[in-house]
């Protein structure tokens, strides 16, 4: 199961015990605000987007969605988004658990200006019922990321509730 990798990849780091795992589905940005009790928009979502025949996984804030003009303008072409089946083969992680942890090779991960508001965020390890909290500093650790980028829009009437 993709949790364990995930837990296994924490291991490394002294941190698989801060995730934390629900009796409820948290696979979506509101199911996963309301199992951890907190705003929708700190809920990191992974987001994940077919490249040059490798996959893109963009974090975001829950309250972002992809700005398709400047999606193209950073990646080259529109933003194609993987399908149900293409999730779990080639990032590794099925739908509704995707996160940045224990992916597979050649995934590509970047990290949406969209999070910079927060202090802490929670993305999912692995499972539609599990999550951890992470500071953003700690999600550029351990999430591998190649660069922020800034591909998303919806969220900036939210700033003020950072």
């Amino acid at each position: 199961m993709a949790i364990d990798r995930v837990k296994q990849y924490f291991e490394q780091y002294g941190i698989s015990g801060r995730i934390q795992e629900f009796d409820e589905s948290s696979a979506t940005v509101e199911l996963a605000a309301a199992a951890l009790g907190c705003e929708p928009q700190r809920i990191a979502k992974s987001l994940s987007f077919l490249g040059d025949g490798r996959a893109i996984l963009i974090v975001t804030a829950g309250d972002a969605r992809i700005d398709n003009p400047k999606y193209k303008a950073k990646f080259g072409k529109k933003a194609k988004m993987l399908s149900f089946e293409e999730v779990e083969e080639m990032i590794g992680h099925g739908v509704g658990g995707v996160c940045p942890f224990a992916v597979k090779e050649r995934v590509e991960v970047y990290l949406d200006v969209s999070l910079k508001r927060f202090a802490t965020v929670f993305p999912a390890c692995g499972s539609a019922n599990s999550a951890i909290e992470l500071t953003i500093e700690e999600l550029e650790k351990y999430s591998g990321y190649r660069e922020w980028v800034d591909v998303c829009k919806g969220y900036e009437e939210n700033v003020e509730l950072a």
